[in-house]
C-alpha cells in the first residue's frame, strides 16, 4: 500500500483526488484547514512546519505528494499559499520520499499562468522573499491591480518547478516532479465566479475551453492520481495543461 499526502483535501480537486487514491487502495493523508486528517494552515511558515511534523509523526516514509492546496482571493493570501505554501510542502515532505521504491510528487498550477502577471511579484517569489512578495501583492491591491496576483503565483510556481524538477534533489534522487494546469474547474473556489449564466459566459470568453467546457474536479484528479502513481517513471518538470484547449487557443504556435 502506497501512502500519499494530499493538501487541500477537504474540497474540490483535492477531495476528488483523495477519493480516487483511496479507491485504488492507497493510504491518503489529507491536509486542509478543516475536515482533514491533518488540520494545518499553509498560509504561515509555522503552519507549514506543523504540517510536516504531523506527517512525520504518522509515517517514517511516504510514497507521494500532491501539493494541491490553493486560493484565488486575489490578495496576499494567494501568494502565501499558492507559491510559498506549495514549495514548502514539496521541500518539507521530500525527505520522507527517500524510503519509497517509487516516490512521486505533483503540484496543482493553473492555466492562469498564461494570463497577464506581475514580473516583480514573480521575481520576489522565486527569490524566496516571502515578506517582499506579500508586500508587493498588497501594493497591487492598493493600485487596483489585484487581478495580477493569482496568475503571478502560478507563473512563479511553474518556473520554480521547471528549474527544481531536473535537479539533484528531485530527478537526481529518482523523484518525478511535475504539475497540472487546469482550466476552469467547478469547485467551491470558483463558484462565485460562474454562478450565473452571465458569469459563465464572461469566464468562457476569458478562459476558452472548446473541448467539453468547464470540468468537474474528478477530471484533473484523475491526472493527478496518475502522475503520483508508480507508472509515471519519466515525466520530469512538465506542466500539463488539462484545460479543454485553453493553452492551444491562447498560445497557438508560440509554444514552438
Amino acid at each position: 500500500m502506497r501512502t500519499i499526502v494530499v493538501t487541500g483535501s477537504a474540497s474540490g480537486i483535492g477531495l476528488a483526488t483523495l477519493r480516487l487514491l483511496e479507491q485504488r487502495g492507497d493510504r491518503v493523508i489529507g491536509v486542509d484547514l478543516h475536515d482533514a486528517e491533518i488540520v494545518a494552515d499553509l498560509m504561515t511558515p509555522a503552519g507549514r512546519a506543523e504540517m510536516v511534523d504531523a506527517v512525520q509523526a504518522r509515517r517514517e516514509h511516504i510514497d507521494g505528494i500532491v501539493a494541491n492546496a490553493g486560493l484565488a482571493h486575489q490578495n496576499p493570501a494567494d501568494v502565501a499559499v499558492n507559491f510559498f505554501g506549495t514549495v514548502a510542502t514539496l521541500d518539507g515532505l521530500r525527505p520522507l520520499l527517500s524510503g519509497s521504491r517509487s516516490p512521486r510528487a505533483v503540484a496543482t498550477a493553473s492555466m492562469a499562468s498564461l494570463m497577464p502577471s506581475d514580473g516583480e511579484l514573480v521575481d520576489l517569489c522565486l527569490a524566496g522573499d516571502e515578506p517582499g512578495a506579500l508586500e508587493r501583492a498588497a501594493k497591487l491591491v492598493d493600485a487596483e491591480q489585484r487581478g495580477l496576483i493569482y496568475a503571478s503565483t502560478k507563473v512563479a510556481l511553474c518556473r520554480w518547478l521547471r528549474h527544481a524538477a531536473s535537479g539533484r534533489d528531485w530527478a537526481g534522487a529518482g523523484i518525478p516532479l511535475n504539475a497540472i494546469a487546469p482550466g476552469v474547474v467547478e469547485t467551491p473556489m470558483v463558484e462565485g465566479m460562474i454562478g450565473t449564466e452571465i458569469q459563465r459566459a464572461a469566464m468562457s470568453a476569458m478562459v476558452p475551453m472548446p473541448l467539453n467546457g468547464f470540468m468537474r474536479p474528478e477530471v484533473p484528479a484523475h491526472l493527478l492520481t496518475w502522475l503520483v502513481g508508480e507508472k509515471n517513471s519519466h515525466l520530469c518538470g512538465q506542466v500539463i495543461f488539462i484545460d479543454g484547449g485553453s493553452d492551444a487557443v491562447i498560445r497557438g504556435d508560440s509554444t514552438w
